[in-house]
């Protein structure tokens, strides 16, 4: 085992600081009753140009039938078996401290993974020490022309969304460039930032896990990193429902967990103006039927939605103090000045109209 030197001093997860030098790269799947995903994505990945590629599924306690599957039919695939879904960071987590790889690849069981795809994303980590995090292109599974995203924007109250989403890929992102958020869905990560800034956070149970863990990453120095070389294709939201309340009221009370942790303090103060010039862009989208909120209003009702928020924000209120004194944490970590944070924040910035508009 190849020990890695911490960062800096005082790592937060020493037990991550070891590795295994004959695997490069350890792909870490989170399943939760996606046994009709698994062959499309295990496959892929079974076909890499790359070589020294470590498998890991963690089970959230399915119940169709996959555990059993994955065993029967991918001899080759490790299977953490959780007895209940533990929720997605957990889950990720769990697996990430049993990998063996130098690099970590989170990856979303809804995908397909292009045969050079870990490739590129780890000659692009071996081109750029100074990034903890390599995002692919991600397209559309179902309309290979249409971009899922390409990084992450950031809304200033917390709020984030895929980069490019739904527009037709013709190479306006085919130049690889530092990003501030890569996605969740699949992103190579460098070990050393892990054993730096921590691993997921927990609390949040799903949604919003890859904004904090970017975040808290840019904030600690370390730059995140655009691979369009690297191409993978995703089924959006097809573990869960796009539109529903559950998600809804995650995301919303995420954000402000993931705010109070990570947001310079000028746009952290200003957050409750940001976010309600945000939900009046989501009525505007109500109205119309277009943006998410509009999606949303289709198959939910409009005081179901108001229902949800509030909820979201009396759930998010309750856990504000837990947030905050992590951001004592997150913050003492921090290596960037607050000008240079703001600047990256505003140049990737989400705007009102894609809130209103996109969905």
């Amino acid at each position: 085992m190849t020990a890695i030197a911490p960062h800096v001093a005082g790592v937060v997860e020493t037990s991550l600081a070891s590795y295994d030098p004959t695997v490069l790269v350890s792909v870490v799947i989170v399943n939760w009753n996606g046994r009709e995903h698994l062959d499309t994505c295990l496959n892929s990945l079974q076909r890499q140009t790359l070589s020294g590629v470590e498998i890991l599924v963690v089970d959230n306690g399915s119940a169709d039938g996959s555990v059993a599957y994955l065993r029967d039919t991918f001899s080759t695939v490790q299977v953490l078996a959780n007895e209940a879904n533990w929720g997605y960071g957990r889950a990720l987590n769990a697996g990430i401290r049993r990998a063996q790889g130098h690099y970590l690849f989170a990856l979303n069981n809804d995908t397909e993974v292009h045969p050079g795809c870990l490739a590129a994303l780890l000659d692009a980590a071996e081109r750029h020490p100074e990034a903890g995090s390599f995002a692919p292109k991600i397209l559309s599974f179902s309309d290979r022309r249409v971009i899922d995203n390409v990084g992450h924007l950031l809304y200033p109250d917390g709020l984030s969304r895929g980069r490019g989403r739904l527009e037709i890929d013709h190479g306006q992102y085919d130049r690889e460039e530092d990003i501030l958020i890569p996605s969740g869905c699949a992103v190579l990560l460098r070990r050393e930032m892990l054993v730096d800034i921590g691993l997921f956070d927990e609390d949040l149970f799903a949604y919003c896990e890859d904004t904090d863990l970017g975040l808290r990453g840019q904030l600690a120095g370390w730059r995140s990193r655009y691979v369009p070389a690297a191409v993978v294709y995703h089924k959006y939201s097809a573990s869960t429902d796009t539109y529903s309340p559950t998600k809804a009221f995650l995301v919303e009370r995420n954000r402000v967990w993931v705010a109070a942790k990570c947001l310079p303090l000028p746009w952290l103060v200003a957050s409750p103006l940001f976010t309600l010039a945000r939900l009046c862009a989501q009525v505007i989208s109500l109205v119309t039927g277009r943006g998410a909120a509009g999606r949303f209003a289709q198959s939910h009702s409009e005081s179901q939605l108001a229902l949800i928020l509030v909820k979201a924000l009396l759930a998010a209120t309750a856990g504000l103090p837990r947030a905050l004194r992590k951001r004592r944490e997150v913050q003492q970590r921090r290596r960037i000045s607050t000008s240079q944070l703001i600047h990256w924040f505003t140049n990737h910035r989400m705007t009102l109209r894609e809130i209103a508009l996109k969905d």
